[in-house]
């Protein structure tokens, strides 16, 4: 079935034939002519009064293509019978355009070749108005008929006229295309009969849908005879005739999807048999050779599996896919294009946004140097400070280590002497206790101050460290300055935390000192109160005969006798105070 596209593209042109003032517009009286060949050409009934029922609201004057077009297809083309002659068709509309085109020039065609040109042009141009031929048809269309001349491609002649043609425009129009071949611009040379054959072959192939032709030997139903026959496969069907003239057709054998072709055995002196077998009935037919057989057998085959699929033509399938490959080529090209400006205006809107950046980073890193130095001497004087309060704090910290050893010192000889009297007498034995608890309190001191020693040496470490982090965030690059700025402000932070926390600890240092202090009076206390006691106490109660008990510091005082004697008064003493008070 022929589509809407190809039929309009040759009313097209008997339209365009009718508007002599070349202004877009027919009279009615011609458009009523036109509609009624068109009627006739395509087998429909024709109402002499839709033409003017159509158009009664309008003036009398004439008609575009845009107030035609409806008529046209509500009244014709949506109408069509798939059994009229398009070739009536094209020959209608041919004789209308074709004398305006061609009249008066010398072409090395006749004006039968130059209507099967014209076709050609009609089913290989584009579904668009006015009708052109895009470059990449017209190279397919030459490039068959080379063949079915027998010639070979030359690529440069083609490449040299497309230049040329790219240099004006891209395209042709049917009438340009028929000048092309017929002034023999890529035929030079050859033989015209040679010419009308090349033509007429690719004609049959693209406009009559012929698939294959050629003469074959057939063999009658009725008398079983074989006749040879000009057979001509088209899609759908396979027609046959006297001769190649095509004047008298002899039958058609209709393909569908229940038909086959089968290779048959030599038989009856004849060779190169093959059948095809339709519902109704088969046809018996010989080829000319084996190589003709085979052509013939796939060539019958392919179109019954088209018919199974429901594909088009070859060719027409070709010219589909080339259609489908050229808009989709186009569209990448539109889509790239496309993509090109957004990336150029993106471009260029990332520069001034990349200049106006740099500008500001221009301002910023002037004030940022300017800051940057105010920053570092401050911090450099911050710095300077620090240094001092450490080496302060390490004189005052070295001074308190050899007091604490003094002190150490005296107190061991204190409690040596405490261990000698603390069995002497049970007022003795208070003060004895007295200063083991003393003696607690300045082991526990003396764990306080190891601890406070080693947090201030972590947090000089720790301050250090972060002295050192400072120095290196300072030579650190412009582009980091805001990081910086914000990570200093940290180690600023955590510096002032330090320094506080060192203040804690020497207010804890001072209190322990106090606390030391205040044990160092007890044990003063305690010291004088046992000194009176000491000599008179040796002399009384020593005895060689007197056993002995040792202590950590060597033979004791005092026997476990007398220990416990005075550990029992002294206890008693202690209760009696209690209860007095």
């Amino acid at each position: 079935m022929i589509s809407r596209d190809e039929i309009l593209k040759p009313i097209w042109y008997a339209f365009t034939a009718l508007d002599v003032d070349r202004n877009g517009k027919v009279s009615k009286s011609q458009l009523k002519v036109l509609s009624y060949n068109l009627c006739t050409i395509l087998r429909i009934p024709h109402n002499t009064s839709a033409l003017e029922e159509h158009f009664k609201d309008d003036d009398e004057g004439p008609v575009s293509t845009q107030g035609y077009m409806p008529y046209l297809n509500m009244c014709i083309l949506n109408k069509i019978q798939a059994n009229f002659d398009f070739n009536e068709l094209n020959k209608m509309c041919w004789t209308l355009s074709a004398p305006k085109h061609i009249s008066g020039k010398h072409l090395l065609i006749s004006g039968a070749e130059a209507f099967k040109v014209w076709c050609i042009f009609n089913y290989l141009s584009e579904d668009k108005y006015p009708l052109q031929i895009v470059i990449e048809e017209l190279e397919y269309f030459l490039r068959k008929l080379l063949a079915a001349m027998g010639c070979s491609w030359n690529e440069d002649r083609f490449e040299d006229y497309k230049m040329q043609l790219s240099a004006k425009k891209k395209h042709l129009n049917a009438w340009e295309l028929i000048e092309l071949i017929g002034m023999g611009h890529f035929t030079k040379g050859i033989n015209p009969q040679t010419l009308s054959m090349g033509i007429n072959e690719v004609y049959q192939e693209l406009v009559m849908d012929v698939i294959k032709q050629g003469y074959m030997m057939k063999k009658g139903h009725k008398r079983k005879n074989w006749t040879e026959r000009w057979f001509e496969l088209h899609l759908n069907y396979m027609s046959y005739y006297v001769s190649e003239d095509l004047l008298e057709q002899k039958g058609c054998i209709s393909l569908d999807r229940n038909c086959c072709v089968e290779s048959l055995p030599d038989k009856d002196g004849k060779k190169n048999l093959f059948i095809i077998k339709c519902v109704e009935k088969s046809f018996e037919i010989s080829a000319s050779d084996k190589k003709t057989k085979q052509e013939w057998i796939q060539a019958i085959q392919d179109c019954i599996v088209r018919i199974r699929q429901g594909l088009s033509s070859p060719h027409r399938e070709s010219r589909q896919k080339r259609r489908e490959l050229r808009n989709r080529l186009k569209a990448e090209k539109e889509a790239m294009e496309n993509r090109m400006r957004q990336l150029q205006l993106a471009n260029e809107s990332k520069q001034a946004q990349l200049e106006a950046m740099t500008k500001k980073l221009q301002e910023a890193s002037v004030r940022g140097d300017l800051e940057e130095q105010r920053r570092l001497q401050t911090q450099i004087e911050l710095l300077d400070q620090y240094r001092r309060d450490l080496e302060q704090e390490k004189m005052a910290r070295m001074q308190m280590e050899e007091q604490v050893v003094e002190k150490d010192n005296e107190v061991e000889q204190y409690w040596q002497r405490m261990q000698e009297l603390e069995e002497m007498y049970r007022q003795l034995k208070k003060a004895l206790d007295d200063e083991r608890q003393a003696k607690e309190d300045e082991e526990a001191l003396s764990k306080l101050q190891a601890r406070l020693l080693q947090e201030e040496a972590s947090k000089r470490l720790e301050l250090e460290q972060i002295h050192l982090q400072q120095q290196e965030i300072l030579t650190q690059s412009q582009k980091e300055k805001q990081e910086l700025e914000r990570e200093r402000a940290e180690k600023e932070r955590a510096l002032q935390a330090a320094q506080e926390q060192l203040e804690i600890l020497r207010r804890q240092r001072e209190g322990a000192q106090e606390e030391y202090e205040v044990v160092t009076k007890k044990l003063e206390r305690a010291t004088n109160k046992t000194k009176t006691w000491n000599v008179n106490f040796l002399k009384y109660h020593l005895s060689e005969t007197c056993p002995t008990r040792m202590t950590n510091w060597g033979p004791a005082a005092f026997t476990e006798t007398e220990l416990d004697e005075m550990e029992r008064i002294w206890q008693e003493n202690k209760n009696r105070s209690h209860d007095g008070q």
